[in-house]
């Protein structure tokens, strides 16, 4: 069973002792998720911080507020990022100008760091081949193609060099309290998951969400990653270390606990998704876009298009990665077509 440990989250600046010393609060989105969770955990010289929100001026307002009051005019003195996405990141060279050290794994500082430098007027021609053989719309397409495209640093402090690695099974100490390092892939490559090893606490990031699952996309910059083969391995070899009394401290929505129960419901639900694409795909062949009905279930509205397109991308990645689908042509617009 999965039982959430708050009736409610807390309210801008405000803050919940979720845990002995570990200070919860919520910092606004202005995308689904509205919300991001950060935890702030008591040491002797300060405070650890556990994820940061995006840099915007009401995000860094709401950052004083909280400095001030909840954590007492105590400095920040280390910052870990779960993973490279603005959400959980986007502050952290605003937090790095103050003193805070930056932990966090090789693959999200570099990520994190690229996009950040990485900075487009129009989408790239990998972006518009990217989305055509998916089978996006040739008008949304055209529509595009004239936009400014999302850019990380329109959330994100510029992000200087250094920062200290975590890694696979590494043990570290802040808080007071012993954790062990362990990776999850799938939503992020190399995102920090970390497990109490003298209590009961997990921080889960996005890869441990108790009632949403996370957008497991693939994207221009690797169009042939299997992140949702990814994710399932993750939740595999995290499971093993799951217990039922453990509380998740996780990146959106409300901490809880049951998480052998949660990793095996993330697990299913994709599972699930594929073999619905799969019974589809045996009654005639389809783009990745073609296969929304099938994998969302739901009309997908245009704000949120890009980000199940990549989704849907994934799951069709992971189908021809097993050997159960694979490519049977084009269509009039140059969308890739898949059978089963």
């Amino acid at each position: 069973m999965i039982h959430s440990a708050a009736d409610t989250p807390p309210a801008g600046g405000d803050a919940i002792e979720i845990a002995p010393g570990v200070l919860w609060f919520q910092l606004p989105l202005p995308f689904k998720p509205d919300a991001v969770n950060v935890y702030a955990l008591r040491d002797d010289d300060g405070w650890t911080l556990v994820d940061t929100g995006i840099d915007t001026r009401r995000g860094r307002a709401l950052w004083q507020t909280i400095l001030r009051g909840p954590l007492a005019g105590a400095p920040i003195t280390r910052l870990i990022a779960t993973h490279h996405h603005i959400d959980h990141i986007g502050l952290a060279g605003w937090f790095r100008e103050q003193g805070a050290e930056l932990w966090t794994s090789r693959t999200a500082w570099l990520t994190a760091r690229m996009g950040i430098l990485d900075v487009q007027e129009r989408p790239t021609p990998q972006a518009l081949a990217f989305w055509r053989a998916a089978g996006m719309p040739p008008d949304l397409i055209e529509e595009r193609s004239h936009e400014r495209p999302f850019n990380s640093a329109d959330y994100c402090a510029p992000l200087p060099p250094g920062y200290l690695r975590l890694h696979e099974g590494q043990e570290i100490a802040f808080g007071a309290r012993r954790w062990m390092v362990r990776m999850g892939h799938g939503h992020a490559p190399e995102h920090v998951t970390l497990w109490s090893q003298d209590g009961d606490l997990v921080i889960g990031g996005d890869q441990m969400l108790a009632t949403i699952s996370p957008n497991l996309g693939v994207y221009p910059t690797e169009p042939g990653a299997d992140t949702v083969g990814d994710w399932l391995e993750s939740c595999a070899r995290l499971a093993l270390h799951a217990r039922p009394d453990q509380l998740v401290l996780p990146g959106h929505k409300l901490p809880y606990r049951g998480l052998p129960t949660r990793l095996r419901q993330l697990a299913e639900n994709q599972r699930a998704a594929l073999e619905r694409i799969i019974t589809g795909l045996r009654q005639g062949p389809r783009s990745a876009v073609g296969c929304f009905d099938l994998l969302y279930r739901r009309k997908i509205a245009k704000p949120e298009f890009g980000l199940a397109l990549a989704e849907a991308v994934g799951h069709i990645n992971h189908l021809h990665a097993a050997g159960r689908v694979w490519p049977v042509g084009t269509d009039a617009q140059g969308a890739r077509l898949w059978g089963a």
